[in-house]
């Protein structure tokens, strides 16, 4: 620590050369010393590894480093990464494509052939798009289908999880599977997952228990009891490893409060191609085929298609609730727009390109997945504070930048992930990107100190110890850094 400080004395000393403001080298004195302090007497630091970087806004230079050139693991601050890599090659008009099309002919109210469904990554369908394409199909006539459904999701290959992925995240919604045939259950679009939604019934009976969107594919085992309005509330999902049976159980007071979870589904594109089926039944279009998985013929004709919200806007759910899900998909499509192979291992062979674009110097990082949900990605924080710094050049820097979970609010489309954390700060004054795993947590983002000079920053922590509250600490440092 003692060498730290000699290294930031010797900097302060530089900046008597430069500065006629003896006040003002005394105040960088101080907060540096402050920071010093925290680090010293934090006892949650104690056992830890970890790393600061903080630089100027306005020109790059390095203001405050400690331990920056060491490879951490992010945790979700890897998202900062992959949203940069994403606007740099796909574009912020970028939109997702879902296709219905036909290798027969429409003739008499009979669509004589196969009906495909090819999705091209789109994590924001929803039942409501689905049943829009299947009105547009009737639209044009169809009443029948004399041939199969069939679901294409080959855009990407047929790998469903980040290389290391735990199979315990399997049944937790921010480890959905990946395929380029998906859906979404709610506005927040969280791909891959159903909602659950659990109610009391008729006492000492089952509670009611329902799944949106409602499909075939769910199969609901539902052990649940309605006890007394003053007993316990305890209500636990879980899916059966490898199917899309999900059982139910647990107690449920009379006149409670409905409770409400999301699962990952077992296999997307069969979800997905299930509720295409459930959607031509509610328009009375009658198939007379079966459900097939197989990629379209290049001999087809579009009936008709969706395109998803653009790439700036998914960028709001995708950084501000942390959407590992979301990361995975830009992942695999950056490699199926580029290389034109929707893998992760050409997704991150583009994501690191564009980086280095970017200036960074990819020797210096090891990544594994776009999400950070990996124990193995290693990123350095002087790495992530030249990132965004970086990234201001670029003309697609305030879409990035609005994408941030900020201070000063607490409605969660703005304030994300941050939740009630910094809501005593002005609002806009911290724009940041949380991140957090077992024994790590991570904050890299953009403050406005009080006499209004921007700076980066980024706070890695690793190795934490059990019941350490991580972001407290992290929250000493960013108050630190505003009342520089």
């Amino acid at each position: 620590m003692r060498q730290l400080q000699n290294i930031f004395l010797v900097f302060v000393s530089i900046s008597l050369l430069f500065s006629t403001n003896v006040k003002s080298v005394h105040a960088i004195e101080d907060w540096f010393n402050n920071l010093e302090k925290i680090i010293e007497e934090e006892q949650g630091l104690v056992g830890a590894t970890f790393g600061i970087s903080v630089r100027s806004a306005k020109t790059g230079k390095p203001i405050f480093d400690y331990d920056g050139n060491r490879r951490l693991k992010p945790a979700s601050n890897m998202k900062l990464f992959t949203a940069a890599a994403a606007l740099s090659n796909l574009g912020e008009t970028y939109q997702f494509k879902t296709e219905l099309k036909t290798n027969g002919s429409i003739n008499w109210n009979w669509l004589h052939g196969d009906l495909y469904i090819i999705g091209k990554g789109d994590p924001t369908l929803q039942k409501k798009d689905i049943d829009e394409m299947v009105i547009q199909l009737k639209d044009k006539g169809v009443r029948v289908i004399s041939g199969n459904l069939i679901a294409d999701d080959t855009w990407y290959d047929s790998i469903r999880y980040p290389v290391d992925l735990p199979w315990s995240d399997e049944t937790m919604s921010y480890g959905s599977q990946i395929s380029a045939l998906t859906f979404s259950a709610d506005q927040d679009f969280n791909t891959g997952n159903i909602l659950i939604e659990v109610s009391p019934g008729s006492l000492d009976k089952v509670g009611l228990v329902q799944t949106f969107p409602q499909s075939e594919d769910i199969t609901i085992i539902n052990l649940t009891k309605t006890v007394r309005a003053r007993d316990k509330k305890n209500v636990r999902i879980e899916r059966i490893h490898g199917k899309s049976d999900i059982v139910v159980k647990g107690s449920i007071p009379m006149q409670a409060c409905k409770e409400i979870f999301l699962l990952p589904v077992w296999e997307p594109t069969k979800h997905t191609i299930s509720l295409f089926k459930q959607s031509l039944k509610e328009q009375n279009i009658r198939l007379l085929g079966d459900i097939l998985f197989e990629e379209a013929p290049v001999a087809t004709s579009t009936i008709t298609s969706h395109l998803s919200i653009p790439l700036s806007e998914l960028l709001i759910p995708f950084m501000k609730y942390s959407n590992n899900n979301h990361a995975e998909v830009l992942v695999k499509e950056m490699g199926k727009h580029t290389l034109l192979d929707g893998s992760w291992h050409s997704g991150l062979i583009v994501l690191k390109n564009e980086l280095a674009k970017l200036g960074l110097k990819n020797e210096t990082l090891i990544i594994r997945d776009g999400s950070g949900i990996s124990h193995v990605n290693l990123i350095t924080p002087n790495q992530v504070t030249r990132l965004l710094y970086e990234v201001q050049k670029e003309q697609w820097f305030e879409t990035f930048l609005k994408s941030l979970p900020i201070s000063g609010s607490s409605t969660k489309l703005e304030a994300g992930t941050f939740g009630q954390r910094f809501t005593h700060i002005p609002i806009g004054k911290l724009s940041a990107k949380t991140g957090t795993l077992s024994t790590v947590s991570s904050l890299s983002g953009y403050v406005e100190k009080e006499k209004g000079e921007s700076l980066i920053f980024s706070i890695m922590i690793n190795n934490l110890g059990e019941g350490i509250n991580a972001k407290e600490i992290e929250d000493k440092i960013v108050a630190a850094l505003i009342e520089q």
